[in-house]
Parts: structure tokens; sequence; C-alpha cells
């Protein structure tokens, strides 16, 4: 697989990365231990370097897997992961104190059985926490080497600014796909500006884009996105029109919807690094297959011509989550 850049940085990593919250966390019941294993080992064999964790997902036990998977290659891959959270949940609140930072640091080097972090990101914007005590405190992790990169996820262009100012951030993850643009107003210039790499998750639409999901789709009841506003019934069935576009262009190339929408974001900048996830191992490997499909200029008019009459139905997150979102 092709190498990219994240920013300015130096971080080099996989053209697709693996995001592996699903493994453990939010999309129905997690994942058999060895059969995750299987899958991480998988996806280092077809060329991904770059795996992303949060304390968040499970909690802990995302990271604990990817340890445990990523061991005998350690030194060969780069590792995400994220703090932010009171004890590593979600319901509980955000906690981006400096002593939080560092205790959570030591913590995830263990369950990650590292003597490093690659890339750690502050999973969310802390209001009570000032973003120039965040930033001082990951650059005195970097200075002792427990730490080698910092990012931010969901964050807005006032925290990214003021995070830079004191440690560079070599990377924002934020969700970014066909049917999520917005971070193209604002985000993705200033980041260009600024020489900050982008992570975008969700790069399917949470599995929209691939085509399998439409209004009759029944999920797992501890799945997530029974949550969120844009699977309400009646907004995918609204939605299946941004799906039709995808479709279309997939059976013109003789690819998969999901490779269109994964070629898609790789063609928007060199420096954008999609990080799909996946249980399945075939999955894994159409999604891998995506990196290799090329969009023309003529592809990218057609595409984004046809999304142009498409209106996205529904909210991204439900109502008690959107405050967490582009501080």
């Amino acid at each position: 697989m092709q190498k990219r850049i994240l920013g300015k940085s130096g971080l080099e990593v996989s053209a697709l990365g693996l995001g592996c919250m699903g493994l453990s966390y939010a999309y129905g019941p997690a994942t058999d231990t060895q059969d995750a294993i299987k899958l991480i080992r998988s996806a280092f064999e077809r060329g991904v370097t770059f795996f992303d964790s949060a304390e968040a997902y499970g909690p802990f036990k995302n990271e604990e897997l990817l340890g445990e998977a990523l061991a005998p290659m350690r030194d060969k891959v780069v590792i995400a992961t994220k703090f932010g959270f009171i004890d590593g949940l979600v319901s509980s609140g955000m906690d981006s104190r400096p002593e939080n930072i560092r205790a959570m640091t030591e913590a995830a080097l263990k369950r990650l059985k590292t003597d490093r972090i690659d890339l750690l990101y502050q999973h969310r914007v802390d209001p009570n926490v000032p973003m120039v005590d965040v930033a001082g405190t990951v650059k005195e992790l970097i200075e002792q080497g427990k730490v080698k990169h910092f990012g931010l996820s969901e964050a807005g262009v006032n925290s990214i600014r003021q995070a830079h100012a004191v440690q560079p951030v070599t990377a924002l993850q934020s969700e970014y796909s066909l049917w999520w643009r917005e971070p193209e107003k604002e985000i993705l210039p200033m980041l260009e500006e600024l020489g900050i790499g982008f992570v975008p998750f969700s790069p399917l639409g949470k599995g929209f884009l691939t085509g399998a999901i439409n209004e009759n789709t029944q999920f797992d009841k501890t799945d997530y996105r029974n949550t969120v506003p844009r699977f309400d019934a009646e907004n995918r069935k609204a939605n299946q029109a941004m799906v039709n576009v995808v479709t279309d262009l997939a059976a013109q190339k003789k690819v998969t919807p999901a490779q269109i929408a994964l070629a898609w974001l790789l063609a928007q900048k060199p420096w954008i690094v999609p990080i799909p996830g996946t249980t399945k191992l075939h999955r894994l490997e159409e999604n891998i297959g995506g990196a290799d499909v090329v969009l023309t200029e003529a592809d990218l008019n057609e595409i984004g011509a046809a999304l142009s009459k498409v209106t996205v139905q529904g909210a991204r997150y439900p109502a008690h989550m959107q405050n967490r979102v582009g501080r």
C-alpha cells in the first residue's frame, strides 16, 4: 500500500489506516478476541501500518487488544490512541486535566505493551480545561519520549490554533465522508495552512455508504446507530439517494461503493488518511482495495454535481452529544 505523511509532521503511515473501535465498542457485541487479533494482523500483512484506538473503546479493552495483536510488529506500525473521559467512560463526561492525561498515558502504555504512543489525541475538547494546559501536558510527554505526536479529535478552528501554538498538532481526527462534508468549510483550509494532517473517521458513513444498509436494516440493540438521527428508518430511506450516486459510479468503474467512498476521500488531499473500521476480513480486503482506485477529475466532478442535488437528512449525533464537537 502507498504511504502518506500526516501534514508537515514527518509521520509516515499507510494511505488507509484501521479504525479499531468497532472491534470492542459501539457497533454491537465485541468481536471474539482471537478473531479481532487475526483481523488486525491481517491488516498489517496487507500493508496497513496505522492503527487507531482509544481508552474509551471498551473502556480499555481495545487498547489491550491492540497491544496483544501488534506486539510482534510493534516497530513497524504507528499506534494512535486517545484520552479525555472520566475513567474512560464517555457517559461520565470529559476529563482532560493534566494529571488525568499523565495517568491515562502511563496506563495506556501498559495496555498497549509499548514504551511510546506514536500519536496521542485529545478525544474531545474539554471546556473545563484550557487548551494551553492540554497541549502543554502532551508537550511534556513528548519531551519525555512517552509520546511522539499530538493530535486532536472533533476540535474546532479556535481550539486547533490554540493547541498548535503550544505543541504542533500532527493530525486532526474528525468525521468526513461523502455524506458529511462540513470540514470543507473551515477545517480543511486551516489544516492546509498549518500543515496538519487529517484522519477522517467514519469514512464510509458508519457503513451506510457501502450500500449494505437500507430502511429495513435492523441493528443489534447495543448498536450506537440506533441513537443516531441520521439512521432513523425514515432518514435512511431519504438518504438512499446519496448511496445511489456512489453505487452508480462504482458500477461504471467495476468496483464497490465502499471503494469509491474511500477513493474520493484520498483524492481530496495528499495528507488525508481515512481509517475505515470493520470486523470482517472480506470487508477489510475490500476497503484496502479502495486505495488502488483512481478517480479522475471528471469522476470527481460527476460525484460533486450529483451530490449537490442530494440533501442528507438527519443529524449525525444525538442531541446530547452535539455539544461535544467542533469546539
